[in-house]
């Protein structure tokens, strides 16, 4: 285990060197300017003298290649630079924000998995049954419905309609205290929103892979052995259902990271989607390119987590191999 961990883990160095090149790529490419972006009004009645001034203060009138190395040479001492529109360190950018994003992608993960593997083995215990037919039909809706559309679907009828959820932010609009009961209760819709957007995956993964294992012979040796049918669902059947279902956990988190940023826009959740939206449109070099490496390292980290899960649930997977 630890000897493939370290193999992957060598093998994501060049894959985020490159990533964050091609940071640096698209965004000298890019139609917009971050002086502009970081003067704000005061660039439009700023002479061209001072425009290149700022340029260079900012560092981005050199070729895109020095950029990079320059950054990347900082990156490896712990300097990620500063962040030229949020006016702050890029450290202190992610800091406030990457725990508010992981607190929602952990809890919104937790639903789709939990509900995903109940329906999942419901639905496969009874085959061509109601619930079956209903989960399986709700799974293929739902796998077509946008994260964005299912947050406002979901602020028009708990938040407008019934008024049981607040519609978003961290707090209340009188309230500038951050309570953990707040929290909670903000919390709630974006979670589900996002759990639910990742659930047909899991629910369709678990429901062919239980029923799969539930018609193998080892099954039916089980039943004739008069054990119970519960006993043989989770004991046989949910163990080997669940293996296929390990193996999506790495590739949904691509997934995951891109419906967060849609659904913490929607609820105006304080997380990493605005600074990432932000550093885009801004071409802030610095903070785009560590918001671009700590979504590909989730991603590698993702796929890693796959194998090892997979390996220590099935043995005969060899982490070596």
């Amino acid at each position: 285990m630890a000897r493939m961990a370290g193999r992957r883990t060598l093998s994501a160095v060049p894959v985020l060197l490159a990533v964050t090149f091609g940071v640096f790529a698209v965004a000298a490419l890019s139609p917009f300017d971050p002086v502009k972006a970081y003067a704000g009004t005061a660039g439009l009645t700023a002479s061209q003298a001072e425009l290149d001034q700022l340029r260079a203060n900012l560092g981005v009138d050199r070729p895109f290649p020095a950029q990079w190395w320059d950054w990347l040479t900082s990156a490896l001492t712990g300097d990620l630079g500063d962040s030229a529109v949020m006016r702050q360190p890029v450290a202190d950018v992610i800091a406030e924000r990457v725990g508010w994003s992981a607190l929602l992608a952990g809890c919104a993960f937790a639903v789709a998995v939990l509900l995903g593997t109940l329906l999942g083995v419901l639905a496969a215990r009874r085959q061509g049954g109601a619930l079956d037919r209903a989960a399986s039909g709700l799974a293929y809706t739902l796998e077509a419905a946008p994260a964005f559309w299912l947050g406002l679907l979901a602020v028009w009828f708990f938040s407008v309609r019934l008024g049981v959820l607040p519609s978003g932010g961290l707090t209340d609009a009188a309230d500038d205290t951050v309570t953990l009961s707040g929290v909670a209760s903000h919390l709630v819709l974006p979670a589900l929103v996002l759990g639910v957007s990742q659930l047909p995956w899991f629910f369709l993964y678990v429901r062919q892979g239980v029923a799969d294992a539930l018609a193998e012979d080892p099954v039916r040796g089980a039943r004739a052995r008069g054990l119970s049918e519960r006993r043989v669902l989770l004991g046989h059947g949910l163990r080997s259902g669940m293996l296929p279902m390990l193996t999506l956990v790495g590739s949904r988190v691509p997934e995951l990271i891109t419906g967060a940023l849609l659904v913490e826009t929607v609820f105006s959740w304080p997380g990493i989607a605005a600074a990432t939206v932000t550093a885009a449109t801004s071409v802030d070099f610095p903070l785009l390119a560590a918001l671009t490496v700590l979504a590909t390292a989730a991603v590698l980290a993702g796929n890693l987590l796959s194998d090892l899960l997979y390996g220590l649930a099935d043995p005969r997977v060899g982490f070596d191999g």
